[in-house]
């Protein structure tokens, strides 16, 4: 069995956890445009959108009830974005990178702490 096979839901909800708390700590006192002229921020930023897509993926793909369960998490969203920025290359609209970190990882991040806390108590 590979490792994502032994891996649980949790361990999923963690990774996408750390990946959107690095993100953040990344562009954490940048501005948009910094954030579009330093290339460094923007593939660390994009590694993490892969990881946090992957581990979408793997959690639909390993775990499909769980993600049946829990509909209000875009659990298909992340991992096509993570598609887009790992096969786009040079055509990713970093723009709309920034907006998601601002506009749309904190929602995640609200959703996934709670689906790691009832995890953790059941």
């Amino acid at each position: 069995m590979s490792k994502a096979g032994k891996l649980r839901v949790p361990d999923y909800l963690g990774h996408i956890l750390e990946a959107i708390r690095r993100i953040h700590l990344y562009v954490e006192n940048m501005t948009e445009v910094q954030f579009l002229e330093d290339g460094k921020t923007q593939d660390a930023v994009i590694r993490n959108f892969e990881i946090i897509g992957e581990a979408c993926r793997n959690i639909d793909s390993l775990h499909p009830e769980f993600t049946q369960e829990h509909p209000e998490v875009p659990w298909g969203f992340a991992y096509e974005m993570r598609n887009v920025l790992a096969h786009g290359y040079f055509k990713v609209d970093l723009e709309i990178v920034w907006q998601t970190i601002h506009t749309d990882l904190p929602d995640l991040a609200a959703q996934i702490e709670v689906l790691l806390n009832k995890s953790h108590k059941a």
